[in-house]
């Protein structure tokens, strides 16, 4: 299908160039990169070898790619200012992935949102929180008004050394740092590791977080099928060898936004690979608190040797009161600790006594049993309400918060979401989790938001109207 502009419509070496110069303005393709052979490019855009060729030909021409002989072409220019929306993707700006979080983030107290990432506030435990904060208030006033240490609040790491250890993740104090969220550690660790024009591995579909953070420090994102027991290990042995990433950033325990549950069998797997092409993993345990059997820490199987796992209470806990963490090796834990006073000097203090106060609390535990137990029901009752009305679950998900889930043959995911948006219904369509844009008939929907009846009406309206 050609594409229309106001004067004429494009030819197919025009439609390939007006590609290739989207890539190069979203920042997939940065100054410098080379691009993809002829005999790639014609596959990825689905023209002859002999288009691509007059497509490179004309943009070196114009000056916007440079052929050097006997390499191939590359990006010529400096950086161009950071676009995090990708316009001209299939994913359409009102629905992008950036566009779920804000749309979730300014909804007014109306607007139902099983699309959106956390829990209910009338889930958290309040009571908890005021008297952690009524214990801090009586502490010493420079809680209040100091800067925190370095490496943060030093009870608090110990008490995560406690808690890393029920899952066989051996540390010493040394190799624990506090961050202000776990947003904060990944791009903490991004800064670190990480060099415009690097690539990066990540699942397809993964968190859609990973994406625009990734995006803005300028690297290449490269993904792997998902599957109920991990990643693809024959693709992930494939990426590996074509694209030799950096990192690997990936979830433990409960995966966002499948649910899937990596098995002991294939993570050996990746520890095996990693090693064999000095592949760095940051494991995400966010989740770790939601899950009701053990799941494999790539961090425990690995030593915290070239896995680095990082966390936060944002999802169990409190989204106001920020707090994260870093677990790796200690000759990456010193530099990580400067980097973290050059970008944020004294991290967050406040958030962290506040954590520590709570977590050393019995009542945290008790809380965690009842979050599971209430999570495990809505997770029913939203599969079931799902299934009714012809939307399948992937997988038969036990554990979590989200179930990840399938529209019938015939619909598109962003165009439910946006019928859905118009009825008051934030929803999370699959392609934004995915890289590839292979989830079109997904949708991601967080079970502890998803009690309210007309959710299930509105799509059983959208649905039967298409039907």
């Amino acid at each position: 299908m050609t594409v229309q502009n106001s004067k004429h419509k494009l030819t197919l070496v025009e439609q390939a160039m007006e590609k290739i110069r989207q890539r190069i303005s979203n920042q997939r393709l940065t100054p410098g990169t080379r691009l993809p052979s002829i005999r790639k490019s014609a596959i990825q855009l689905e023209v002859s070898k002999s288009t691509i060729v007059t497509a490179y030909d004309r943009l070196a021409a114009t000056g916007e790619i440079k052929a050097s002989r006997g390499s191939g072409f590359f990006v010529a220019g400096n950086l161009v200012p950071l676009n995090l929306i990708e316009t001209g993707s299939e994913i359409e700006h009102d629905v992008d992935p950036l566009w779920v979080s804000r749309q979730s983030l300014q909804a007014d107290e109306n607007t139902l949102k099983p699309g959106c990432g956390w829990l209910p506030s009338e889930w958290l435990p309040h009571d908890n929180l005021r008297r952690a904060l009524r214990s801090l208030s009586r502490a010493d006033p420079v809680v209040l008004t100091d800067y925190g240490t370095p490496k943060g609040f030093t009870p608090l790491r110990e008490h995560l050394l406690r808690r890393m250890g029920e899952h066989r993740i051996e540390a010493g104090l040394d190799q624990v740092m506090l961050t202000s969220s776990g947003t904060h550690a990944l791009e903490l660790l991004c800064r670190f590791f990480l060099e415009p024009g690097d690539t990066v591995l990540v699942d397809d579909p993964c968190y859609f977080n990973f994406h625009a953070l990734l995006k803005a420090h300028r690297v290449k994102v490269v993904s792997v099928p998902m599957t109920p027991n991990g990643p693809d290990m024959e693709m992930f042995e494939q990426v590996l060898l074509e694209h030799q990433p950096r990192l690997y950033i990936t979830n433990s325990a409960i995966h966002n936004p499948t649910g899937a549950i990596l098995t002991p069998a294939i993570a050996h797997k990746i520890l095996n690979l990693a090693e064999k092409s000095d592949l760095i993993i940051i494991e995400d345990d966010i989740f770790g608190d939601m899950e009701i059997s053990p799941a494999p820490r790539l961090a425990a199987l690995d030593g915290l040797n070239r896995v680095i796992h990082i966390g936060s209470f944002s999802k169990t806990l409190s989204a106001a009161i920020r707090c994260g963490f870093i677990a790796s090796k200690t000759r990456w834990i010193e530099p990580l600790t400067d980097l973290k006073i050059a970008t944020s000097f004294g991290g967050e203090p406040f958030g962290a006594e506040v954590t520590w106060r709570v977590l050393k609390d019995g009542s945290y535990r008790k809380h965690l049993d009842e979050l599971r137990q209430r999570l495990s029901s809505s997770m029913s009752k939203t599969n079931s309400g799902l299934i009714k009305i012809g939307i399948k679950p992937w997988i038969d998900t036990k554990a979590g918060m989200y179930l990840w889930s399938q529209l019938p043959a015939g619909f598109d995911a962003i165009e439910v979401a946006r019928k859905a948006r118009a009825k008051g219904i934030i929803l999370a369509p699959g392609n934004v989790f995915s890289l590839k844009e292979s989830s079109n008939r997904f949708l991601r929907f967080n079970v502890a938001q998803s009690a309210s009846p007309k959710i299930y009406e509105v799509l059983q309206s959208i649905i039967s109207e298409q039907g």
